[in-house]
């Protein structure tokens, strides 16, 4: 099996993260479109070994394996409707699948802004259905990160992934919901071991993930976020000037870097 992708990257100041009427690509497109998880028990302790100073920082570290949970999350309900119970603190797809889960906060369409859940002082909402938003919170106040601690902005739909892919990431979550209910988008979370256990070929995976978030995201450094998601997935790396190379069980992966270590070329073999 053969793969080859060559990317021509652009210095992304004109990008994405920079347009209110940017079209979100792949799987985002999908997710924030859709009206469309379960699990015995939704986490809200935060994980120790997840420590991130800024949005770059985490995006650097930790947003490919966010982005490669969300796939298979969106395995198990793409396409399905979806309703959420706040009284249960369950959300629901299709006829029966049905997961307990932590709400993040709400975009509203007609002014575009985000609403952290526990800023919501007129939904009079149950603090248990919040628990990681407020965790998040104080992680934000903690570590001086405006996106998990002010209470409400102007925001994007990147923002909603962004917030989405960080709880995620936080309390070792399955993924997280944008559930489109008209005049807004809800961030819900969910964790749930069938979805964790979904299977998927990696190699072509790690191949369709990663050019997916770097032009999705605005990343400073595109080295950085490809070598740390490889040695995640337990690949070796060796670097040689600006080629970094990842090999585990015999597949090989190179990646190319401009001088700005930007991705320049990406290459899979098996």
């Amino acid at each position: 099996m053969f793969f080859r992708l060559i990317l021509k990257v652009i210095y992304l100041k004109t990008s994405i993260l920079n347009s209110k009427n940017h079209k979100e690509m792949g799987l985002f497109n999908n997710l924030f479109k859709k009206k469309e998880e379960n699990t015995e028990s939704t986490t809200n302790q935060s994980n120790n070994t997840i420590h991130f100073t800024s949005e770059n920082d985490f995006l650097e570290k930790f947003g490919a394996l966010a982005l490669e949970k969300q796939r298979n999350l969106f395995e198990i309900t793409g396409g399905l409707s979806w309703n959420v119970d706040m009284n249960k603190e369950e959300i629901t797809f299709g006829d029966d699948l049905t997961f307990p889960m932590q709400v993040l906060g709400s975009f509203s369409h007609s002014s575009e802004t985000w609403l952290w859940l526990w800023e919501n002082k007129a939904g009079g909402y149950a603090e248990s259905v919040m628990q990681q938003a407020l965790s998040l919170k104080k992680y934000g106040e903690e570590n001086n990160i405006e996106l998990l601690s002010v209470g409400k902005f102007d925001a994007v739909p990147n923002d909603l992934h962004l917030i989405g892919m960080v709880a995620t990431m936080m309390f070792n979550l399955s993924g997280y919901y944008l559930g489109n209910y008209g005049q807004g988008t809800m961030v819900v979370t969910i964790k749930d071991d069938a979805i964790d256990k979904t299977e998927s070929e990696e190699f072509s995976r790690i191949l369709t993930v990663f050019p997916e978030l770097i032009s999705t995201f605005e990343i400073q450094n595109h080295k950085d976020a490809f070598s740390n998601y490889l040695s995640q997935k337990g690949f070796e790396l060796t670097s040689n000037g600006n080629e970094v190379k990842a090999e585990k069980n015999g597949q090989i992966i190179t990646a190319t870097f401009n001088e700005n270590n930007l991705l320049t070329n990406l290459n899979g073999n098996s």
